[in-house]
Order: C-alpha cells, then structure tokens, then sequence
C-alpha cells in the first residue's frame, strides 16, 4: 500500500473515530479526494477490522463497535493522558495488573518524544498522602453502571458498618467516586427515600428486579447530594458557625465531606460540621480560614475554642 494511501487511511480513520456519522461527500472533500476513493479506503478499513458502517439516508459512515478491538488513533496529548491513568489506577481490585499490561502495550508503540513526556512524568511525580481507598470488584461496577443504564431495580447484599447484613432491592441513579471511595447513590423504596451505598460493602445479586421510571436527582445534583449526605452523618459533635463570607466564597474552601454551607444573605453564610471531637471541630472551622461566630454547638466547644486561642497567643511570646 503506497504510503499517501496509509497516511489517507489514518486520517479517514481519525475522522470517523472523532465525529461519528460523516457523509461521502464532507470525507471526499476533508481528504481532497472523490466520494469514490473514499469508498474503497473504508473498503480496506473493513479489510482491516474496523467496522465501518454505512448511514442510510445520509450516504455516509458510521464508525461502529465490532467484536475485536482494533487499533486507536490517539493524538500526542490523548496518548500521554492514556498512559497517566493507566500508571495511576487503583482503587479497582485487580485492575492494577490489567492497568499496567495494557501501559506497556502502549509504551512499546509511543513515539520516543511522547515515551520520553511520560517517562519525564513519572520519575518527577511521588504519590503521598492517604492511602488508597478499600478496593471494590470491577464486576460490581459494571453490574451497577449496566443496571443505572437500563433503569433496572438491584438487588443487592450490604454489609452495614454497624454489623450485619441486609438485603435490599434499590433504583439504582448513579456511581460517585468520592475521595477515595466509591458510592452509590439509590432510591431505597423500602425506606421511601435516596440512599447512599458503599460499593466496597455491598454485592449485586442475579437476576437484576424490574425496571423503573427514573426520578429527578436529590438536591438536583447527585455530588452535592452525596456530600451533604457525607457530611451529615451521625457525628459525634456537630456543631453550626456563621461564616462571615458569602456562601460561593466559602463554598471554594471548604473540601467535599467537609459540611454543607447554607447562604444567609450576601455577606454571609452557615457552615454545618460534624467531627469525632470539640478539638477536631476547631481544626475543622478554623482551617476555612475567615472569620466566624458560633451559632450552634456543644459546651465543651467554647472551651475548645479558647484553649486554641491561648495556644496561638503562646506561641507569639
């Protein structure tokens, strides 16, 4: 095959990969060639394996999925994007192996530019900080996302924190990857409410239950849904502060799971936290890092409060 014809191929290729249905005519004239040669190049791309489908009504192409995976055309920044996440993959049992066969199989065949970006990458970057979530079975989240998809009930074991095990059957909404965690976010008709799953703690039963009409996402935003939800839980200590910002300005220093802010006026905003003890919560509303008063909360936070304020004082002589 002449080498203008395979540069053609790929470029034909990339066309298809990128923008889905593409009539005879806009391809010809991309490649600056006739609908004709168009015609046999997607013959040879069918000799190849791709399945190239043709669009009726339209005289054009669809790339379609076949049952073999052919080759992909990546651009430089898709290719090194790829080749990030599959050296950072993680929290999937078993998923690390499959990660880093399919990374060498991709790092065999970069160019020795993009092989040296990603290896630059690597040798500068350390991961620290918390340790990798639980992992979760990759069958769970594909049997989860299969469910959500088809608006199919799930039956599902889970394992409660508190000990023991029920069964429930749940409307599936969608999967979160919060923090180092997967969720999923549920309508539990046996309790006539949304619900939040561990994915770690539950396990999917076969066959799945009936389908369902979905609903309207809680709180219109299943993130914000869940983070609220996260944050909410039964603490030991909660306790409420007025922020003395405006609630978007607290909302950009205050991390996921943190507490949920609640506006006020334009000057100012309510932030609701939950922690362990009256100390963590001081560390907790003091790290947002403007001023504040407290609305609500436990005795022994005010004596929390003035312990580190003495300490802060101390520490200045």
């Amino acid at each position: 095959m002449p080498t203008t014809t395979s540069a053609r191929l790929l470029k034909l290729l990339s066309l298809l990969q990128a923008h889905g249905d593409r009539s005879g005519a806009e391809l010809a004239g991309r490649l600056g060639v006739t609908p004709r040669t168009v015609r046999r190049d997607v013959d040879r791309l069918r000799e190849l394996g791709y399945p190239v489908h043709a669009v009726r009504g339209t005289a054009g192409y669809r790339l379609g999925a076949g049952s073999a995976l052919p080759p992909l055309l990546l651009d430089d920044d898709e290719a090194v994007a790829v080749a990030v996440g599959l050296r950072t993959a993680g929290t999937v049992a078993g998923i690390e192996e499959t990660a880093l066969r399919a990374l060498t199989k991709l790092e065999r065949v970069l160019p020795a530019r993009l092989r040296h970006r990603v290896g630059a990458l690597n040798a500068a970057t350390v991961r620290a900080g918390a340790a990798p979530g639980p992992a979760v079975d990759p069958g769970a989240l594909v049997a989860i996302a299969d469910a959500c998809r088809r608006h199919e009930s799930l039956r599902i074991d889970y394992r409660s924190p508190r000990g023991g095990d029920t069964r429930r059957t749940v409307e599936p909404h969608r999967l979160v990857s919060f923090g180092r965690h997967w969720y999923l976010v549920a309508w539990d008709p046996g309790r006539d409410d949304w619900r939040t799953f561990r994915v770690d703690r539950l396990t999917p039963r076969t066959p799945p239950g009936p389908r369902f009409v979905p609903r309207p996402p809680p709180d219109g935003d299943v993130a914000a849904y869940l983070a609220r939800t996260l944050s909410s839980r039964a603490w030991p200590v909660r306790a409420t502060v007025v922020l003395h910002v405006p609630a978007d300005d607290a909302a950009e220093r205050v991390w996921p799971g943190m507490g949920v802010v609640e506006p006020v006026d334009d000057r100012t905003c309510r932030l609701h936290v939950g922690a362990d003890t009256p100390a963590d919560l001081v560390w907790m509303i003091t790290s947002v890092g403007v001023g504040f008063t407290v609305a609500d909360g436990p005795p022994d936070l005010a004596d929390a409060l003035r312990l580190q304020a003495r300490r802060c004082l101390d520490a200045l002589g």
